[in-house]
């Protein structure tokens, strides 16, 4: 494997049926979680408490979007200053796929002017944005502050 190529660790267990069924799941790399409940009903109805997949990839799309547009905003010639990123991941039960991501970015690129041409910029540099594209529409609100 290249030395440039870090690898990331996570693990899921599963007991019971896919609808009366439950796991726990545990970042393996970080140990940041170990042992969050997730199930069917988290994914399709209230969390209640669990987390599932789609959570867990919004969690994962807002935070590298976030550490994108940063970048972006450097690159241009800017300061970043305080952003905030919210994603939404629409699981489409009937098809059983992720249907789309809408993130939400709010914040300031200082001097540069434009967190909108940065953040269509970091989306197109974003690494989970790229890994989604062709396979979930993924929509983008910029809000400047």
């Amino acid at each position: 494997m290249s030395e440039t190529v870090v690898v990331r660790r996570a693990s899921a267990k599963w007991t019971g049926t896919l609808a009366g069924g439950e796991g726990r799941l545990s970042l393996q790399s970080s140990g940041a979680l170990k042992g969050a409940p997730v199930s069917w009903v988290s994914r399709t109805g209230r969390p209640t408490g669990l987390t599932s997949p789609e959570e867990l990839l919004a969690a994962a799309h807002a935070a590298c979007f976030a550490m994108a547009l940063s970048h972006t905003i450097s690159e241009m010639g800017g300061e970043p200053e305080e952003l905030e990123v919210e994603a939404a991941c629409s699981f489409d039960q009937e098809n059983l796929e992720i249907s789309g991501v809408e993130l939400v970015v709010r914040g300031s690129a200082g001097n540069l002017g434009s967190l909108r041409e940065a953040a269509e910029r970091a989306e197109g540099l974003c690494p989970v944005s790229n890994a989604l594209r062709g396979n979930a529409r993924i929509s983008l609100t910029v809000h400047e502050v």
